[in-house]
């Protein structure tokens, strides 16, 4: 991989390469747009179903022409594509068979009817024929300039339907029943979008074929989920990376000829699907395992920091050193998280080491006294409102504590009159003035 390679092909002076770039970076966008409302609509496997109902669509399109041309096989896959999509709504509301199993049904059955015609086409000796067999996998590098005319113009609708009925399929995407109430057309829409998702499909067949097409309607829409919570942001996102994954699956095949543009295209838009899973701010895996890294250190403090009020409040001396065998048998912590805990808590400042044990200091003090505070409002809250026993409040409250805010602790106080008992008749201990 040098830099004359990249040069040479981001010029796209090679007519064949040019084909396959655009035609790729189209495709790749224009199934990502729609899929996103397929992936909010919670029907990934519907691309799956269209994906592999169209081949007999293509076959029979191409026994009725007796040529490839990209029209009518486009016509063709999208009829049978559609007609799935039809059969899997019908079997759904009108037997007692789920959603997923007449996706399963209708998929393998089209899947088949396809397989079939294509080994009857092969053996008749048309030849023309030749090369039909790559809708199954795709072949983007035999893409030709109408070829590109046609993706074009279907790109163009795609995107133009996504716009012009953008607040509708966002409402059925995220609340089918309130979309009814205001008096939009669900089942219209609906149609709508599902002849958008087949277009989509039936565009990027003959590039990405019939068993990876469902990878790219899906795929780059979930690498964006993890990105953002903002449904614009996420189109422009799910398209950015289709055509990405376009782009990059083009060259590997360009400066590689040996390796087909469609799986790679898939393979690109996966790898970058896996990493948001694990690297994506606030959704991602590694930042969760992180949080609550976070999360398990903070409890384990207060925790601590709560423990020595209790003790002091028990023996009337919140500054006195506590030595480990102390405070374990007050309550029985893990012996290497509770140094970790104290040792950590050392260097905040709110405990200091003494040659008799851990003590307070000040700051530590305050702070121990809000969480037993906090502990024991949340407590009452829970016996005084929701009407639970007090022997029933306490795990509850041990969770909670850790994550009231001073907001809400205001409320608490305000809502329960600025108490001065628990349910156990333990002090509130308020902060003196």
């Amino acid at each position: 991989m040098s830099m004359n390679n990249i040069l040479e092909f981001l010029s796209l002076t090679d007519p064949n390469v040019r084909y396959v770039v655009i035609g790729s970076i189209l495709l790749a966008a224009s199934s990502a747009i729609v899929g996103t409302f397929t992936l909010l609509k919670k029907k990934a496997l519907v691309g799956d179903a269209v994906a592999h109902s169209v081949l007999p669509g293509v076959c029979l399109a191409f026994m009725l022409s007796g040529v490839k041309n990209p029209v009518y096989l486009i016509i063709g896959a999208f009829i049978t594509g559609w007609i799935s999509l039809v059969l899997i709504d019908t079997i759904t509301a009108r037997s007692k068979i789920k959603e997923d199993t007449a996706i399963g049904l209708i998929l393998s059955v089209f899947f088949g009817i396809g397989i079939l015609m294509v080994t009857v086409i092969q053996k008749s000796g048309n030849a023309a024929q030749s090369g039909l067999d790559h809708f199954l996998f795709g072949q983007a590098a035999s893409l030709v300039g109408n070829d590109l005319v046609v993706f074009s113009g279907i790109a163009l609708i795609l995107m133009a339907a996504v716009w012009l009925f953008f607040k509708e399929f966002t409402v059925i995407a995220f609340d089918e029943n309130f979309a009814r109430s205001i008096g939009f057309p669900v089942r219209t829409l609906e149609l709508i979008l599902t002849t958008l998702t087949v277009l989509a499909v039936v565009t990027g067949i003959q590039a990405i074929g019939v068993v990876l097409m469902a990878a790219m309607l899906i795929t780059p829409a979930a690498a964006a989920r993890f990105w953002t919570d903002k449904l614009k942001v996420m189109i422009v996102l799910a398209a950015g990376l289709g055509a990405f994954s376009g782009l990059v699956g083009a060259y590997i095949s360009y400066v590689a000829p040996a390796m087909p543009t469609g799986p790679w295209i898939v393979m690109v838009v996966s790898i970058i699907a896996v990493l948001s899973f694990f690297l994506a701010p606030r959704k991602g895996i590694l930042f969760r395992l992180i949080t609550q890294r976070k999360f398990r250190k903070q409890m384990l403090e207060e925790n601590i920091l709560k423990l020595l009020y209790q003790l002091g409040e028990a023996q009337g001396s919140y500054y006195q050193p506590r030595t480990i065998e102390e405070i374990v048998a007050r309550r029985p912590f893990q012996m290497s998280r509770l140094k970790k805990g104290l040792r950590n808590l050392n260097r905040q400042g709110f405990l200091k080491s003494t040659e008799k044990g851990w003590a307070y200091t000040r700051a530590g003090k305050r702070k121990g006294q809000r969480v037993t505070k906090l502990h024991r409002l949340w407590e009452l809250y829970l016996t005084e409102y929701l009407r639970i026993a007090p022997d029933h409040v306490h795990e509850d409250a041990e969770t909670i504590e850790h994550i009231i805010t001073p907001e809400l602790e205001r409320r608490l106080e305000e809502k329960l009159r600025y108490p001065k008992l628990d349910p156990h008749q333990s002090e509130i201990p308020y902060p003196k003035l």
